[in-house]
């Protein structure tokens, strides 16, 4: 066994564990759709499944990309001891638990934002996020849809975090769940929380597929992945689109 050997397993691990995940999320999220009767993507049959294809076939390259940066992580961790993902927890780490989910989420969300916006100007959105916006509009299975570039910036930043902020594993998994579901949800073609929640305090602070799809739509406004925080800021929130609920 070399020296490389843990790497290249771990990297193989988490490459294997990204697709089982994509297909459990966005096939489970796809079922579910398809059980309330509704049509996710283009009304023809035929354009929608080779829509469909399309998004499954990218989907399956940036979950290998996504891998070899969270393989290193993995790797880092268990073999190595480099990062700051933490196994016990003590008091402190108790009260820092929720601290570290929301920092992770605000920093992720924040990465997100500016990349996204910076993936809508003119030529990187011809070469790179088109791929995206080809799903006209979205499924469940387009949560993953991208042009390797762009699945490489957004598999970057999450395992870059592990090295220099402190996360026990069961929080970093909850930030994992949580980036999985909403990547899906709001790409599924229907809207699943209750209008008084995407239409009060919830839906104010919290994206749901109502305000995504907005962006798929109109292309040039809400660019958030979790908050309509950036969005505010920078005065590119353009509110909800009508939807299925």
């Amino acid at each position: 066994m070399t020296a490389a050997t843990p790497l290249l397993i771990a990297t193989a691990q988490v490459m294997l564990i990204v697709i089982v995940r994509y297909f459990a999320a966005s096939g489970g999220f796809a079922l579910w759709t398809a059980r309330r009767g509704i049509v996710a993507g283009p009304a023809d049959p035929g354009r929608r499944r080779r829509q469909i294809a399309a998004e499954i076939r990218w989907s399956l390259v940036s979950a290998l990309i996504y891998g070899l940066p969270a393989g290193l992580m993995l790797a880092a961790w268990h073999q190595y001891g480099l990062t700051q993902i933490q196994s016990d927890l003590g008091v402190a780490g108790l009260l820092w638990w929720p601290v570290s989910v929301a920092l992770y989420l605000f920093l992720h969300d924040s990465w997100f934002y500016w990349t996204h916006r910076w993936m809508h100007t003119p030529r990187l959105f011809k070469h790179v996020h088109a791929v995206h916006h080809a799903s006209k509009p979205p499924t469940a299975w387009a949560a993953m849809s991208f042009h390797p570039w762009e699945a490489l910036s957004g598999a970057l930043l999450i395992p870059a975090l592990v090295f220099v902020i402190p996360i026990h594993w069961s929080a970093l998994a909850v930030v994992l769940t949580v980036a999985t579901v909403m990547g899906v949800t709001n790409h599924m073609g229907w809207e699943m929380f209750p209008a008084s929640w995407v239409e009060g305090w919830f839906g104010r602070h919290i994206i749901t597929a109502s305000h995504h799809e907005a962006h798929h739509a109109r292309y040039n406004c809400n660019y958030g992945l979790y908050f309509r925080f950036w969005d505010r800021v920078c005065g590119t929130d353009r509110g909800l689109a009508t939807f299925r609920r």
